[in-house]
């Protein structure tokens, strides 16, 4: 499904007509050139250069240890690649939570030295006023509620959160403070369905669900779990739609054997 007018490049503008034609967004992460230059020519609609490198890109157990210097990193590679898909930043741990004044120096600088469309902020109301201080400097923002990771200390798991009564009404209204600070959009994580149907359903800004149910305006996954390449995490709201770790330990089997045998390089492979 497509809006009446060909989407060119995405934009805030173009994830609200998304949402008020019922057309559901299509979310991936990425973390470098290649990947990114792959996912936007097959037209996803926005790609997240996401903290989770920490985890599936340097080996970390959290998103913790990752830097505002290596966020710009990756996002420089990333932005190289795309022509249409809308590029969102995680803002890292520790580069908005000390201060307003600090989360604004940073969120300018990813701004200013990276070409991205965005930056990502988790929390709800504690975060509500670094989001009005962004976006009224024009600094468009995602925000981010339900499980956020960059809290995994505080939370001490990565269960489901907004079982109880009381921490879903938490969260709903997180979602409406989030939108009324200025975010453009939010993503619900690993919150029960009934729960993500009914904010998505009471704010205007678009939704994207990460183990969230159907309901959501969007969808995210990390691409290295979807590609079947980070084998070490599997969780339930993970759908692998291939086994690239397998084909890629297929091939280098092969590869390695030709070279033992001496059937690589082949004569039309030489010069």
């Amino acid at each position: 499904m497509s809006t009446e007018k060909t989407i060119k490049k995405v934009t805030t503008k173009a994830l609200e007509v998304m949402k008020k034609r019922g057309e559901k967004i299509a979310a991936l992460t990425a973390y470098d050139f290649i990947t990114a230059r792959i996912l936007d020519a097959a037209g996803i609609d926005l790609l997240l250069v996401g903290d989770s490198l920490a985890n599936v890109f340097q080996g970390n157990e959290t998103t913790l240890p990752v830097t505002m210097d290596e966020m710009i990193y990756h996002t420089k590679a990333v932005t190289k690649g795309v022509n249409r898909a809308m590029v969102v930043v995680d803002m890292p741990f520790m580069s908005y939570q000390l201060s307003i004044k600090e989360g604004f120096r940073n969120a300018g600088r990813i701004m200013k030295e990276t070409s991205a469309g965005a930056v990502k902020l988790e929390g709800g109301k504690r975060v509500a006023e670094t989001i009005k201080e962004l976006t009224d400097a024009g600094i468009p923002v995602m925000g981010h509620v339900g499980l956020t990771p960059q809290s995994i200390n505080q939370f001490g798991s990565y269960r489901e959160r907004g079982k109880s009564k009381e921490e879903a009404k938490e969260i709903f209204e997180d979602a409406l403070a989030v939108e009324k600070a200025g975010a453009f959009a939010l993503v619900l994580e690993k919150i029960p369905a009934v729960l993500a149907n009914k904010i998505t359903k009471a704010l205007r800004i678009p939704t994207i669900g990460i183990g969230a149910g159907i309901n959501c305006d969007g969808q995210i996954l990390v691409t290295p779990d979807l590609l079947g390449l980070y084998v070490e995490f599997q969780p339930r709201f993970v759908r692998k739609y291939a086994s690239l770790a397998d084909e890629m330990d297929k091939s280098i089997h092969n590869y390695i054997n030709d070279v033992k045998k001496k059937n690589f390089p082949s004569k039309a492979e030489s010069y």
